[in-house]
């Protein structure tokens, strides 16, 4: 049998580089098409040309572009996040349209902040029940979507990803929360009652292989753990594992001034999100992580 193919587009930050090993350790072959990694095919993420040739015959095309949204919601800023996924998401959509053998499936970065603000006891959303949200991350999730929905592809099977905050020990958020909670910032943020949903690193990679070979399962599906947890529960745990001499208050004021001098926005903590992989579990995907005790208990050792 040939050597299964992997178009990695994007792929040169934290999950990136997790999905490459994970899909190597599978026998894959990864073609990996970015900006600026070295060794990969070079694009500019908004015009075709020779990198487009990668996409015949694949078996999977995997999209991660878009620029990071921890910064200032400023005007500027604003352009360049919407652009930067849509654009790529366009010209990959070409690219799928001229290949005589497209790639057989196509999932494409979306993010679980697409539903609104999820109060208390409200129920979690999935992807038949879930609630739109206003504001800027929902404009820029749905306008992503779209722009995904409209790429004409009658060949190749399409997944949105609507991931949620994944946790790893090398990348993304966890890092940062673990090296802040160590000098006591590991109480509430804000009220502590926003929900954070989660997924550990290595059920993203094993959910991106499950969809990969799951033919029934198309459009939106949501990545994340079962069990979303309180704010102030997450925090709880990592007080629990890192021992922090002083456990510093983290009233919403703070916060905001904290934001502004880091150049980032407090939504990225204070947003209550609130999610449920309701179409993965249908489906028969089991979590090695259900729950956050045990990915974090993982995470810190």
């Amino acid at each position: 049998m040939s050597q299964p193919k992997l178009v990695l587009v994007g792929g040169n930050g934290f999950l990136g580089q997790h999905l490459r090993n994970h899909f190597e350790a599978l026998g894959y072959q990864v073609v990996s098409i970015s900006r600026t990694g070295p060794d990969d095919v070079r694009w500019d993420a908004r015009t075709l040309g020779q990198w487009a040739q990668e996409l015949e015959g694949a078996d999977l095309l995997v999209n991660l572009a878009g620029r990071s949204v921890d910064c200032r919601y400023n005007e500027a800023n604003r352009r360049a996040i919407l652009a930067s996924r849509t654009e790529s998401t366009r010209v990959l959509g070409a690219a799928v349209a001229a290949c005589a053998q497209p790639p057989k499936v196509w999932l494409n970065s979306s993010t679980a902040t697409i539903y609104a603000d999820t109060p208390g006891n409200a129920p979690a959303n999935t992807e038949a029940t879930g609630v739109r949200g206003e504001g800027f991350s929902v404009e820029i999730a749905t306008a992503w979507e779209t722009a995904f929905d409209a790429c004409p592809a009658p060949s190749t099977r399409k997944v949105a990803l609507r991931t949620s905050i994944v946790l790893g020990p090398d990348g993304g958020a966890f890092p940062v929360m673990a090296r802040l909670a160590r000098f006591g910032l590991c109480s509430p943020q804000g009220s502590g009652q926003q929900w954070i949903s989660w997924l550990h690193i290595a059920d993203f990679c094993r959910a991106v292989e499950f969809l990969a070979k799951t033919n029934e399962l198309s459009g939106p599906v949501n990545l994340c753990a079962p069990h979303p947890l309180p704010n102030r529960e997450f925090n709880a745990l990592l007080c629990q594992h890192l021992r922090p001499l002083l456990k510093l208050p983290q009233p919403r004021w703070l916060l905001e001034i904290g934001a502004f001098v880091l150049r980032t926005e407090t939504e990225l903590i204070l947003k209550s999100r609130k999610v449920y992989p309701e179409r993965l579990l249908a489906a028969g995907f089991q979590f090695k992580y259900p729950r956050c005790e045990a990915a974090v208990g993982e995470l810190l050792g």
